[in-house]
């Protein structure tokens, strides 16, 4: 594999794996959605 490839895995990689963890971050401290739903004020 040439240099400029494996750079362009480990970006790649970063990205997802990055990805996924603000993911789950976000998920973790804003609660699922369904916490969200309940919480929200019922306006009509």
């Amino acid at each position: 594999m040439s240099g400029s490839a494996v750079v362009m895995m480990i970006v790649a990689i970063i990205v997802i794996w990055g990805g996924l963890a603000l993911a789950i971050t976000n998920l973790v401290r804003e609660g699922a959605v369904e916490d969200r739903a309940e919480n929200q004020p019922h306006t009509l």
